[in-house]
């Protein structure tokens, strides 16, 4: 453990966006030390299994319903959408994390063989990347991921003085100084992936699954293992797991309304996961320089990949 904290002591530093919760910089991105920590520890450390299933996005990027999904679609024959344990806890409680143990922490439910991560996907275990297991990724448009992050962010800053102003954020989050950031880095590095190893990775788009979710469960629960059957489609399965995490339903239940998230080290209201979760809210924050700026980034980043976060 010594060591880990030396080797975090001596890593590159930025300020970040809280005074007094600097980022460090460890393999390429930007963290805070304790996530970092936790970071290092699983790659040591954690050995993964083929069944085991990877819930993975960066911040603020569609985290938490794609970690509902997950739950609902495995475990629909344990439970039906009136005794998930969705409706009494966050979904971040129902998956574990991939910690600083190297094993799988805050287990709900008896071999869940679902984990959850926003580590890039160059830094997960070498074991995660090695084994037959899968890993399914969401990412989110980059100027609204931002706009999320940041009023996440805002919310725990413990001195609202201290916090810094968009505009600053917004500088740091293009100079890729985000939790977990660089932001683009973190997309291409799992959508390269999923080019590379199709029956692996799965990645998807929040855009495209808040236009249309029930084809994405369908194509979500086959690419786990956990295919829904035509008798389950018929009777509205799809649907009810579309329901049941939606944000409208998800966002209204009391325990996501005053629960609270042990986070490493912090602990975090529950309710804070919860904003407004719609598609092109950065309209209202961001000036068209700001706009133009991500964009050109965009298009620096991906140029030469075939990926666009507009097909």
């Amino acid at each position: 453990m010594e060591n880990v904290k030396e080797t975090i002591a001596n890593l590159p530093k930025d300020d970040g966006w809280n005074a007094g919760y600097p980022l460090y910089q460890y393999q390429g991105f930007w963290c805070s030390p304790n996530f970092i920590e936790d970071i290092i520890l699983s790659q040591e450390g954690f050995k993964a299994e083929p069944t085991d299933i990877f819930v993975c996005s960066a911040p603020k990027s569609g985290t938490t319903w794609l970690k509902a999904l997950a739950f609902a679609i495995v475990t629909r024959t344990r439970y039906d959408t009136s005794t998930s344990p969705l409706l009494s806890k966050a979904s971040h409680d129902c998956i574990p994390t991939l910690s600083n143990s190297g094993k799988k922490l805050d287990i709900c439910e008896p071999g869940l063989p679902l984990i959850g991560t926003h580590t890039p996907y160059h830094a997960l275990p070498k074991s995660v990347l090695n084994s037959d297991c899968k890993v399914v990724y969401i990412c989110r448009e980059p100027k609204d991921a931002f706009v999320s992050l940041y009023h996440f962010l805002a919310k725990r800053a413990p001195n609202k003085d201290d916090y810094l102003s968009l505009e600053k954020a917004f500088d740091l989050f293009c100079e890729g100084k985000s939790f977990y950031g660089p932001y683009l880095d973190h997309v291409l590095g799992f959508w390269k992936a999923s080019q590379e190893k199709p029956h692996k990775v799965l990645f998807l788009k929040y855009e495209e699954m808040m236009k249309d979710t029930e084809p994405y469960v369908m194509k979500l629960a086959e690419f786990m293992g956990y295919p829904i059957s035509r008798e389950e489609e018929e009777a509205g399965a799809v649907w009810e797991i579309v329901r049941l995490c939606s944000f409208e339903n998800l966002s209204n239940l009391d325990v996501n309304k005053t629960g609270v998230k042990q986070q490493s080290k912090a602990k975090v209201e529950n309710n804070f996961y919860f904003r407004k979760g719609k598609v092109g809210d950065w309209k209202n924050y961001l000036t068209t320089e700001m706009a133009e700026r991500l964009d050109k980034l965009m298009d620096q980043t991906f140029a030469g990949t075939r990926f666009s976060f507009h097909d």
